[in-house]
């Protein structure tokens, strides 16, 4: 990543802690975070704030430790993403993300890492066999 593109994933991250402590204290975000976060991840934070808004982040985990999450998409396809935030099923990670560079993550990816700022993942449990099928069909 070059040095503009590490610069911005610092301002990102800084913004979800602050998502973190006002949602914690408000239960809301404010008109001027909302900006803040549509300036930096731009198109995909609409989407990923319905798909928090319809609750569709489940953080799966198993037995041995393991944990994915699984995000049902506006269309309604679910898509499986690791912990990381390095990597979703969807196409638009591949496509936006990955090929040409243009977006810091997919809206599923950012509906996971707001969610998880904001405590509003549901959470699974699944037995280590499901978990290692659920890893092993990843695409």
């Amino acid at each position: 990543m070059n040095p503009a593109g590490r610069k911005v994933s610092e301002v990102a991250e800084q913004l979800l802690t602050e998502v973190n402590s006002v949602y914690s204290k408000t239960g809301k975000l404010s008109d001027e975070l909302l900006s803040a976060l549509n300036f930096v991840f731009q198109a995909p934070l609409l989407p990923a704030l319905d798909i928090i808004d319809n609750r569709n982040v489940m953080t799966i985990s198993c037995p041995s430790g393991r944990k994915v999450y699984q995000v049902i998409g506006t269309s309604g396809t679910p898509y499986i993403c690791l912990p990381s935030g390095s990597y979703c099923s969807c196409p638009a990670y591949r496509y936006s993300v990955l090929l040409k560079d243009d977006h810091l993550m997919c809206k599923h990816v950012l509906a996971i890492k707001l969610a998880e700022a904001m405590d509003l993942s549901k959470s699974q449990q699944v037995t280590d066999l499901e978990m290692t099928n659920l890893i092993k069909n990843l695409e």
